[in-house]
């Protein structure tokens, strides 16, 4: 395993994050991995050298942090992982169930830590962009949180760069704790955060942690292979009916599987080294449902792609809208 500091902070971070919204409750969601069949996907992380784990409160409905919070416990110290999780989305009826209000965050960052069974997150990130609340409330009240000593470093989650810039700069102008990492949607078939987030991270020392960065695996398996439980379930639009894949991503797909025959490597390594190459990325968070997705990830690491490649992968790609879903 490579390590890395998160951003311009002091933060040192596995190059690879275990993403852990594929483990929960199963009677609750029917997809997820449940705790004994999550357990070895953590003691292999522990193995490959991957201490960076995210998960959030959302995630299984809290179900995601009990079983992290469990196995941080039984498998490793608490001073050797860095545990990130989130907020934002509704987990209650109550005034403090959702959003980025001072209430929502001081009651669902306690209820996050008492699932998590420790008394700080290294990560805390807002998991959206709160239009309902003024953003000088959010930044005091998560500045607050870090003196408290509950929490070690803030980041944000997929918002556009406008909304991110003006965050950063009500912290920067009352003296209060800045964002150090933006997890934002970053593969092959996603690429609009090239266009303006990507300047903005690199220009102010922000990390970039890719959520989704095999696209839901639609790029670790040829073109048609209904083999992923998004393509299963013909997940071929986002909740506001933009289309996740456009014809012309096939061409990107089949470069991908060319390139991974020619290597001898898995298509996931190929695509995984593309978004590792990016110098604003620090840690794709990789979901692990099966052994090979996180040894996959580890290999990209040491798969340089030559020029040649690189410009197959990307010369058929076409702008979309970006989602934040």
């Amino acid at each position: 395993m490579k390590y890395t500091t998160l951003g311009s902070s002091g933060l040192r971070i596995s190059r690879v994050a275990l993403g852990c919204m594929s483990f929960g409750d199963r009677t609750r969601l029917p997809w997820v991995l449940d705790e004994e069949s999550a357990s070895p996907f953590f003691a292999q992380a522990l193995d490959l050298g991957i201490t960076f784990w995210d998960t959030a409160n959302i995630y299984g409905t809290g179900t995601s942090e009990e079983i992290v919070g469990r196995a941080l416990r039984s498998l490793a110290r608490r001073e050797d992982i860095v545990l990130a999780t989130k907020v934002f989305h509704r987990m209650s009826d109550g005034p403090g169930g959702a959003g980025l209000s001072r209430r929502a965050i001081l009651e669902q960052l306690d209820a996050s830590l008492r699932r998590l069974g420790t008394d700080y997150v290294d990560l805390y990130q807002i998991h959206r962009f709160d239009p309902d609340t003024p953003i000088e409330e959010t930044m005091e009240v998560l500045h607050d949180v870090v003196k408290a000593g509950k929490v070690r470093y803030l980041g944000a989650s997929s918002m556009w760069a406008w909304q991110f810039a003006e965050m950063q700069h009500a912290a920067t102008s009352n003296g209060w704790t800045r964002f150090v990492s933006m997890q934002d949607q970053y593969n092959l078939l996603a690429r609009e955060e090239e266009r303006e987030m990507f300047g903005l991270l690199a220009h102010t020392g922000v990390g970039s942690i890719p959520w989704s960065p095999l696209a839901g695996g639609r790029v670790t398996r040829p073109w048609g292979d209904g083999g992923t439980f998004r393509a299963r379930d013909d997940h071929t639009a986002d909740p506001q009916g933009r289309p996740l894949m456009v014809d012309t991503d096939r061409s990107i797909v089949d470069a991908v599987e060319r390139i991974a025959r020619e290597r001898g490597v898995s298509m996931a390594q190929v695509a995984l080294a593309w978004v590792m190459r990016h110098p604003v990325v620090d840690a794709p968070i990789v979901g692990a449902t099966k052994p090979h997705h996180l040894s996959d990830a580890a290999a990209a690491l040491d798969l340089e792609l030559h020029d040649e490649e690189v410009r197959c992968l990307e010369e058929g790609y076409v702008s979309r809208e970006p989602t934040f879903f």
